[in-house]
């Protein structure tokens, strides 16, 4: 059985520490087994690591959560990664296609798709396991599972059983309830209803029959390339919603959406993260900060206290889901993100005459990683080290730099650092047009760029 991990999402529910690039799975505020701060993508791929089903999986994405991913997990995962944003059916056809066509996998296989930040036990995985032996067995379109309710959800789906259907440990589903309310849910947990985890599975023809019913291409390459044709709606209501027979295996395990402070905050194994501070008759408040000012909390109770680059939040934690139909319209760069490479921090962005703008900027490069040799179109960057040691290429020429070093770099420059210890900059950048797009990369790996570097200079 092969497994695609869906990794998505806007991170809007838990912002501050969350924006369009570092999404509510990569905030490390969750304790390991031995207690060190984790990501929820960290620990289901420990998770999958245990259960044995690492080595088969995959992980669908977008482009700007392919550094987070790599930076938190590695960089020899197999990514299938969307052109351009749009709902699940979208990224699991083009996953799909990408086991078929590119890892040769057979179109009688068994797929599992699962979400990339469930909070299970790791018996989860077990009943994952046991989708391909029921799908097998029963014979059905797609094969599900379905968490026991342990009260009356109005945020989960539903998944309702025909009557009398119990085959072998599972069941056959007669009908799907997305988002009830109270009195809804109560009553569908009276018909023995389960609680959709948003995991599913089907044998590869399936999703590949569908494709080319539509005329629609079955080779990772093409179908990438036509991507904007591919419905713009998600999986449960493009093929679940329609298939002929649906089936779901049982799960009575814990099972938990962290998508909001007030469900997060219950898992967190501490009140305090970061430099802060909080009186001892402060109760269920929780205090998040990314900072390097600190932050004091006296006798406050049931709140989320969060601060970032991107903003600070202070909310009732019953309040706090309406964060993101506070934030709906506001578009606004990330001030914080995650890098293959490691992490960069927006300090100051102002305007100056004539339309010219100046950005600030922390970097850090880890030990032994490397920024890509590139040039820029639209700015000029000036980096002071501040920290470590590292090699540094300018047009041809690699110079070993270190902390106080001041580093010009003009426009269409081409340019790479590499860190040999960790390595901190500061970053100015100035010019036209200051986005993150303005990037022309050269070489990736860092041996090509010595390849590349005739001189050097010391």
């Amino acid at each position: 059985m092969e497994l695609i991990l869906l990794s998505g999402g806007s991170g809007k529910r838990l912002w501050p520490l969350s924006n369009e690039s570092r999404s509510k799975q990569f905030l490390q505020v969750l304790a390991d087994d031995e207690g060190l701060m984790e990501s929820m993508v960290q620990r289901v791929w420990r998770q999958l690591d245990k259960a044995g089903l690492q080595q088969s999986t995959m992980i669908a994405t977008s482009k700007s959560q392919v550094d987070a991913i790599q930076n938190q997990i590695g960089s020899d995962i197999p990514l299938s990664i969307e052109p351009e944003r749009r709902d699940t059916f979208s990224a699991i056809a083009l996953a799909a296609v990408y086991l078929y066509s590119v890892k040769g996998i057979g179109s009688q296989e068994v797929v599992a798709v699962l979400p990339v930040d469930p909070y299970v036990e790791e018996s989860f995985f077990l009943r994952v396991g046991g989708l391909e032996g029921a799908l097998k067995h029963s014979n059905a379109d797609l094969a599900l599972i379905g968490k026991k309710p342990t009260f009356p959800s109005e945020k989960y789906g539903y998944l309702t059983p025909k009557k009398d259907c119990n085959h072998l440990g599972y069941l056959e589903v007669s009908h799907f309830k997305e988002k009830p309310t109270h009195q809804q849910a109560a009553h569908l947990i009276e018909q023995h209803a389960l609680w959709n985890t948003g995991v599913f599975a089907f044998k590869l023809e399936y999703i590949l029959s569908i494709l080319e019913e539509r005329g629609l291409p079955v080779v990772y390459e093409e179908l990438y390339n036509q991507y904007s044709l591919l419905p713009n709606r998600s999986f449960d209501y493009e093929v679940v919603e329609n298939a002929k027979k649906v089936i779901a295996i049982p799960y009575e395990g814990d099972w938990k959406d962290l998508g909001t402070w007030n469900t997060l905050t219950e898992e967190m194994s501490t009140n305090k993260i970061g430099n802060c501070v909080m009186t001892t008759n402060s109760t269920n408040t929780h205090l998040i900060n990314e900072l390097a000012i600190p932050i004091a909390a006296i006798g406050v109770n049931d709140l989320i206290i969060a601060a970032s680059p991107d903003g600070i939040l202070v909310s009732k934690k019953s309040e706090s889901p309406r964060v993101k139909e506070l934030l709906d319209g506001v578009n606004k760069r990330p001030m914080y993100e995650e890098r293959r490479w490691g992490w960069y921090r927006v300090l100051d962005h102002m305007k100056v005459k004539d339309g010219a703008e100046v950005l600030t900027k922390r970097i850090c490069v880890k030990s032994s990683k490397n920024i890509s040799y590139q040039k820029h179109s639209y700015r000029q960057e000036v980096w002071t080290i501040i920290k470590g040691t590292g090699e540094f290429a300018l047009n041809g020429k690699l110079y070993s730099v270190k902390a106080g070093d001041v580093l010009q770099i003009p426009i269409e420059a081409e340019h790479g650092i590499k860190a040999m210890t960790d390595l901190e900059f500061i970053e100015v950048q100035s010019g036209s047009k200051l986005i993150e797009e303005d990037i022309f990369r050269i070489y990736m790996k860092w041996d090509e760029v010595v390849a590349h570097c005739s001189v050097v200079v010391s």
